[in-house]
């Protein structure tokens, strides 16, 4: 069972090493703390994940960094949860199918769907490119 602490309202500069140091210093326990970053920029996005390993732990890390004043800001400090839409309980499993060159799976194909507005779309080009396009196609 995993006991993970979401740290939020963090400012951008704070690293895992810095988390790290703080719960050492309040001789806390973690397993392992990972500050999201952006995929882009690899700046901090304000929170971090902290693995405790067990549930008092946990608790213990909450009750510490909950509403704890750092710089102008007060920490948020609670157990993580799941991502929304990531939650697979009550989810049938996924059939075998049919796997390609790179070993994913084909995706089904997709249903045919109707227009919310109900109006039937425009087939002819938009620009002299797509004319000269459609031509060539």
């Amino acid at each position: 069972m995993s006991f993970t602490v979401f740290l939020g309202n963090l400012p951008t500069w704070v690293t895992a090493d810095d988390i790290k140091q703080w719960l050492a210093a309040e001789d806390l326990v973690s397993d392992g703390v990972k500050v999201i970053r952006n995929h882009e920029t690899q700046e901090s996005k304000g929170f971090a994940f902290v693995e405790a390993p067990t549930a008092d732990e946990m608790q213990s890390i909450i009750r510490r960094f909950d509403r704890a004043p750092l710089e102008d800001r007060l920490l948020r400090a609670n157990p993580a949860q799941p991502p929304k839409g990531k939650d697979l309980r009550g989810v049938a499993p996924m059939a075998p199918g049919p796997t390609g060159a790179t070993g994913a799976r084909a995706l089904p194909p997709r249903p045919d769907r109707k227009r919310r507005s109900g109006k039937p779309r425009d087939q002819s080009p938009r620009s002299a490119f797509a004319n000269e396009l459609a031509k060539v196609l």
